[in-house]
């Protein structure tokens, strides 16, 4: 009997210690009960990112573009590439358009992808990044979107 008597004694014990840990540690209100935050990140700004991509456009038209030299572009391509990415999450996030519209334009910034996937100036993959930079500039002043 004395047996049974401290395992019932135990057994409170512990419910109690149990009851007063959770009560104690979680301040009254159980962690999923606080609201999340509702930011949501905000989508790139269309005519900013359409200025920037044509700014690096031109930018890179008035410091002579690229020598002849192979291997002495890639930070021309770069720079003209990565406003392209930018422009790409600006369209993308874009409400008052579809895909359908942006269809050409996806195309041309595919094309700066595939030539930017060799990894460095080979000359050969100038016109997939360079030619479809200055054709997607060329799309993009004759589709205006505000």
């Amino acid at each position: 009997m004395g047996r049974h008597q401290w395992g019932q004694g135990l057994a409170g014990a512990l419910l109690a210690a149990a009851a007063i840990v959770t009560v104690s540690g979680c301040g009254g209100t159980p962690a999923e009960a606080e609201p999340k935050p509702t930011t949501k990140p905000k989508s790139a700004d269309l005519a900013a990112a359409t200025t920037a991509f044509q700014d690096a456009v031109t930018k890179f038209d008035l410091t002579d573009g690229c020598p002849r030299t192979v291997g002495e572009c890639w930070d021309e391509m770069t720079a003209v590439m990565e406003p392209a990415r930018k422009l790409r999450t600006a369209m993308n996030g874009h409400k008052g358009t579809g895909p359908a519209f942006w269809s050409e334009a996806y195309v041309l910034i595919d094309t700066m992808e595939r030539g930017m996937k060799v990894g460095s100036d080979k000359y050969t993959n100038r016109p997939d990044v360079l030619g479809s930079a200055h054709n997607l500039s060329r799309w993009l002043d004759q589709h205006p979107v505000k």
